[in-house]
């Protein structure tokens, strides 16, 4: 078994690489993949860049490559549910795509061309095995939709517009991108996010961002022990 693990910022994977055993390089698109094992398991780390393109390119060179038979995608979010407050966990039991809108032409919001689908569904013993993880450790956390777009979701009102519309409990901007591209590659994948603002936007994050992704790592960490 080979576990994929994806990260968008630096902060998330620099912890997990401290873990690896035998680690070796290799840059494949201009990211840089790290591939070693955590209790006997393989696992392949890589920082895929802010955004969904750069979400989409290193999830492919991911799956091409290496072969993996699983992707996680670890992270930090912003909330948009009273029940999740900074340092609250969401876990997706769907992705949806916020900022695909061919409505204009009689499509519903969040409609993937091609695929026709608006929820991409989250592997179902990834999800569990998450969750037994986040119990273990007495975390708080909720499992439901996790919604993607290019932009940091800060505005109060569009928060609020973002949960009426997809019942989304948390926002990001590389979840369903990488589900995406898990999805048409048929490899199961989940998402797990660690809320670093709130009411506070851009200003909780800057002050909670590490704190939120370290505890991800320990999380993820638990999950590569456990699914394998």
């Amino acid at each position: 078994m080979i576990i994929g693990v994806i990260g968008a910022m630096q902060i998330e994977i620099d912890n997990l690489k401290k873990t690896l055993e035998n680690p070796s390089y290799e840059s494949i698109s201009g990211v840089e993949f790290v591939k070693g094992t955590i209790g006997g398991t393989e696992v392949v780390a890589a920082v895929s860049g802010v955004g969904k393109v750069f979400a989409a390119i290193c999830t492919e060179a991911m799956i091409l490559t290496y072969h993996v038979d699983m992707v996680i995608n670890i992270g930090v979010a912003g909330t948009l549910c009273k029940e999740l407050g900074v340092m609250g966990i969401a876990v997706a039991d769907m992705v949806v795509q916020h900022d695909m809108n061919t409505s204009a032409l009689g499509d519903p919001i969040g409609l993937l061309s091609g695929i026709n689908e608006i929820y991409l569904p989250c592997d179902k013993k990834m999800m569990a095995t998450l969750k037994e993880c986040l119990d273990e450790k007495e975390r708080k956390y909720r499992v439901g939709t996790i919604a993607t777009g290019d932009m940091f979701m800060h505005d109060k009102h569009q928060k609020d517009k973002l949960h009426e519309r997809f019942n989304a409990i948390a926002a990001e901007m590389e979840g369903g991108s990488i589900g995406h591209v898990c999805y048409v590659n048929k490899v199961p994948f989940a998402i797990l996010r660690t809320i670093s603002d709130g009411e506070g936007g851009a200003m909780d994050y800057a002050t909670f961002a590490e704190k939120a992704a370290q505890i991800g790592i320990e999380i993820v960490v638990d999950f590569i022990k456990k699914i394998a």
